[in-house]
């Protein structure tokens, strides 16, 4: 058995360790081998398909590639956390302007239906991973040490970097309910109301090495329910 982690960063294991970037080995896929392995189904093969700084465009576009022509049992769809961002540097040099996010909400959600559509013709069971939290303050903390203060007022105009990127996360959970697609909801093991501390890496949305094992295990729950119901 097959199964195909396919996303942005967060799928390919970025982190910032001691200030810099890093692709960590203890990435959520690397992790969720590792729990099949501990109970013994060494027939099952997870294969990390992440791209750092992906988009939901790009995936469409390697969504061929990548998975279906990978022939996998499973495929997880983790997307949203640079769609839903916005080129700073624009911002940072005109922030009065109107600044649209790299990927408008419509777009986004109509990529993530056409991924599950070509994904389930191609005989591949379609899992959806929806947004993890990020946290707002070191993340912006991030953002404007490296484009400036200036985009203070961009953000408070959209309600706040939380607040628009929750609302991409509400609505993947709802365009989810409505394709009757199964949902890894990192909610259930991460949660904005929590300390984010160790979860999350200084620059407020990637996670650490226990945030990407901490996500593995509700991946691994889920799936093992699936797995076992067949």
């Amino acid at each position: 058995m097959k199964i195909i982690c396919f996303g942005d960063s967060l799928t390919r294991g970025v982190s910032i360790v001691k200030g810099r970037l890093r692709i960590l080995k203890e990435n959520y896929p690397a992790f969720l081998q590792e729990w099949f392995q501990q109970k013994h189904e060494d027939d099952i093969k997870v294969v990390n398909k992440g791209i750092f700084n992906a988009d939901s465009d790009l995936l469409l576009t390697r969504l061929d590639k990548d998975v279906i022509e990978e022939k996998p049992d499973y495929a997880i769809i983790e997307i949203g956390g640079n769609d839903c961002n916005f080129h700073w540097k624009e911002v940072a040099e005109r922030p009065y302007d109107e600044h649209t996010a790299i990927v408008p909400i419509e777009r986004y959600l109509k990529n993530i239906k056409d991924m599950v559509v070509k994904v389930k013709n191609a005989g591949i069971t379609p899992m959806i991973m929806n947004l993890p939290p990020l946290d707002p303050v070191r993340y912006y903390k991030q953002i404007s040490e490296t484009y400036g203060t200036a985009i203070s007022h961009f953000i408070c105009s959209v309600g706040g970097i939380a607040f628009w990127h929750e609302n991409y996360h509400r609505m993947l959970n709802k365009l989810i309910d409505q394709l009757k697609v199964i949902k890894i909801d990192s909610r259930n093991v991460i949660s904005p109301e929590q300390d984010l501390t160790d979860i999350i890496s200084d620059d407020g949305i990637h996670l650490t090495a226990l945030g990407y094992k901490t996500l593995s295990l509700e991946a691994f729950k889920g799936l093992s329910a699936l797995i076992n119901r067949k």
